[in-house]
This record gives structure tokens, sequence and C-alpha cells, in this order.
């Protein structure tokens, strides 16, 4: 699994994208679209203008805040993407599943459309708390009861950061060697590719496409990296003995880390130097579980999602 080396772009973009259930989601400065391969071959398109939050409220764009406000904005965003792209592929029985009781209960009460937003909020917030929980919470809790086993806090804190970090790589390695998952992984390469190939200032084609990195150093797989060495240093902080009360603060300093990473995850993206280049390393070697090669098929729905999401005016995606 040996990384590949990172080409030297014409511009840094702000596009990303996220790979769904065989698709490609895009976002670029003004909208995002979703490019799904249908059952029968072809793409399936949906595209939507983009309203940002901080643009009714400003102070949610202010450095520091709006890495929570951004994160949450793109799992939202992100469980809505899935939730579209699983409709074209169910589960065997689940066309002709009648709707629970809840569910009916639901649609009445609040309308269809609504029970849509209902759903995809609770799977953002379940999606969140699994993360938190096992990333985050359950380390915490087994350190914090073994403060007599292991008394200095330092060292607690440090060997605590590190099983944070092993749990993740776990997760990430057994996660990957699932046969679905493999599949939406190639499509992550495919859309890491197709952003490579238009920093490169290349025409979007699948021959163009094909030849670049899979690894990209601006990935989600990076920013959740470090966060977990950004927690280590702000979880020091955090210097009480009650366990309770451990993860509570360390809960409360949560948007605080996220905020932090994104910041760095900003400046580190933008600059190519000796210490960015060490800074996304780790996060480009484990893009080795999250990324695959992909075939032209999947390619090509990077390159319809990506070329709708392009802003009109040249530079206004710049990173």
């Amino acid at each position: 699994m040996s990384k590949q080396a990172s080409p030297e772009v014409c511009f840094r973009t702000s596009i990303g994208g996220q790979a769904l259930i065989e698709g490609i989601l895009m976002r670029g400065p003004e909208k995002q679209a979703i490019a799904v391969r249908r059952p029968d071959g072809g793409i399936e398109l949906k595209e939507e203008a983009l309203t940002l939050i901080k643009e009714r409220y400003p102070v949610l764009g202010l450095p520091f805040v709006r890495g929570s406000v951004t994160f949450l904005d793109s799992m939202v965003r992100g469980v809505k993407a899935l939730m579209f792209s699983a409709q074209f592929y169910p589960e065997d029985g689940e066309e002709t599943a009648e709707p629970s009781k809840f569910e009916r209960w639901l649609e009445k009460k609040l309308g269809s459309e609504a029970v849509e937003q209902f759903v995809i909020y609770v799977a953002a917030a379940l999606g969140v708390a699994f993360s938190v929980g096992l990333f985050i919470l359950l380390p915490a809790l087994l350190f914090g009861l073994l403060q007599d086993v292991i008394p200095s806090f330092f060292v607690r804190n440090l060997i605590e950061g590190g099983v944070r970090i092993a749990l993740f790589l776990l997760y990430l390695a057994l996660v990957s060697q699932q046969s679905d998952m493999k599949r939406v992984f190639s499509y992550h390469g495919a859309e890491h590719k197709t952003i490579y190939c238009y920093e490169m200032g290349l025409p979007l084609t699948v021959e163009n496409v094909r030849t670049q990195p899979r690894h990209h150093p601006r990935c989600g797989t990076s920013f959740l990296f470090v966060v977990m060495v950004i927690a280590i240093l702000i979880f020091s902080v955090v210097r009480v003995r009650n366990v309770l009360l451990q993860l509570l603060l360390k809960l409360l300093l949560l948007p605080v880390v996220v905020g932090i990473t994104f910041e760095i995850n900003r400046y580190m993206g933008a600059h190519d130097n000796l210490l960015s280049r060490m800074c996304t390393a780790p996060g480009l070697w484990m893009q080795n579980f999250t990324t695959n090669e992909p075939d032209d098929s999947m390619i090509e729905c990077a390159i319809a999602a990506m070329e709708r999401v392009i802003p009109e005016r040249a530079g206004q995606d710049a990173w």
C-alpha cells in the first residue's frame, strides 16, 4: 500500500466530495451535485444550490467557530446524499416492506417531507454519537478508571490518545475489508483523482483522471486524524479526578478541538512546505485504507458531479 507522490497542482480548490453508494457527491462554493450510477448503467444527477447558515448568521463563519458548523453541515448533507444514492440499490425485500406503525404515525403527524428530514437529522446525530462514543468517550472512560493504576496525568492522557488513534486505525482496517465498502472506497479514489485533475488544469476526461493519485492532502480522513492529535493536547487541560466530570468536560471541549483542527487544515491545505507535508503525511498514509483505485465508470460519475459544481467565475473556488 504505497503512497503515490502528490503532483504539482496549478491551484488548490475548495471543492470537496464524498463517496456514496455507487456514486459521488461533489460540493463547490455555490452548489453541490450528486452523480449515481443507476442499475441500468445510466448516471442519475441531482444538483442543489448551497445556502450556508453563516450567510444568515455571520458569527458562525468566524475562525474557530466555523469548524464545528461546517462539520455538522457536511454530516447532514452527506447523510442526505447517501439516502438519495441508496434508493437506487434497495436491500432484498426493502421495496415491498410495509412501513412500521411508528413510520405511519410520523408521516401522518409531520408529512412525508418532514419525516425524511427527521430521519436525516437522526442518522447524522447517530453517526456523530457513534464516533464520539467509540473514539473519544470510550478511551476516556477506560483511562479515567485507571487513575490509581496510572497516577501520572500526563502519561495517562498520552496513552489514552494513542489508544484512540489505534482504535481509529483498527476501525478503518476492518471497514476497508468489507466488500461493499471496497466499492465505496473506490468511488472515494475517483473523487480524489478527479479533484487532482481539475487542480492540475487538465481537461476532465477519463484518461486524464485515471493517471492522477488517489491520495489527497485535504481529505476528510486526514481531518479526523488531526482531530485526534489535537484532542490529546486540548484534553490535557482536564485535570479532575471525577470520571463523569472528565467525560462531560471532554464533550464540552470537542467543538474547540474541531474548530482548531479546521483552521489547521485550512492553513496546511493552502501551503506546501516541510511543515505542511509532515502534518499531512499520516492522513495520506491512512487513505490507503479509505481509497481504492476506481474503474472508468466510477471516474465518469466523479467527472459528471465535478463539472456541475465548478463555478463560472475562475478562481471563486480557490482554497
